[in-house]
């Protein structure tokens, strides 16, 4: 049982850590709330497990029964944060429903998005997880496979349905789907990531987005003529 608490991992490589009791889990949360400032703030090797300790007002002891080891707990702490990145997206259907067309669709969308990646929070996250990629490569796979299943996928199949409808014309969703957050959410994402003091302005952001959609539709509106796939 105690080796299973140890190295037991799931199928992206993260800690299978067991569910604690009401007591443990109010102890196990004020742990992962202190550890998550200190792996932000200082990055993996340089966080200190005593001010880890510290600040969760739980012994050490205590943190190395719950999580194992610092590489187990910094692996649990970001896995868990992780998914919960695009907990206020709306989903893109939705906003394709709500709107008058597709552009608009597509500019609510990308601006919901972006400013949910530029909260200061989130791009702390992407530079600690870009900082220990090559020590944990599995943290940036669970990045990927969160951002699609929450994001990119459902882009996925609202471009195949709208292509099945004749409203554009999408050959190839998936690489649809990454050119158009390359050239709408990528460019402010990619600038604060290296620059994280350069202000998030809206005039600039709806600018930027407007025309990375209007680049978009360029590319895969429907062409005059057009019918529909055969």
């Amino acid at each position: 049982m105690g080796a299973e608490r140890q190295d037991a991992t799931d199928e992206y490589g993260m800690p299978i850590i067991p569910a604690p009791g009401d007591a443990a889990a109010r102890k196990r949360q004020a742990i992962i709330d202190a550890a998550l400032s200190e792996f932000l703030a200082e990055g993996y090797s340089a966080a200190s497990m005593d001010v880890i300790t510290n600040r969760s007002g739980v012994s050490k002891a205590t943190i190395y029964k719950h999580f194992g080891s610092k590489e187990r707990l910094f692996l649990a702490v970001v896995s868990g944060v992780l998914p919960k990145t695009y907990a206020d997206l709306t989903p893109p259907a939705r906003a394709l429903a709500d709107a008058p067309d597709v552009r608009t669709a597509l500019v609510r969308h990308t601006t919901e998005l972006a400013r949910i990646l530029l909260r200061p929070e989130i791009m702390l996250l992407r530079r600690l997880v870009i900082g220990e990629i090559d020590r944990f490569p599995q943290l940036g796979q669970l990045w990927y496979l969160v951002t699609y299943d929450m994001n990119n996928g459902p882009l996925v199949e609202m471009l195949t349905d709208l292509t099945a409808k004749g409203e554009l014309h999408v050959p190839d969703p998936k690489l649809a789907v990454q050119q158009l957050v390359a050239c709408t959410v990528g460019i402010p994402q990619l600038v604060h990531t290296f620059a994280p003091a350069t202000p998030v302005e809206d005039g600039e952001l709806t600018r930027t987005i407007g025309s990375g959609v209007d680049l978009f539709l360029a590319r895969y509106g429907r062409p005059p003529g057009w019918h529909g796939p055969a």
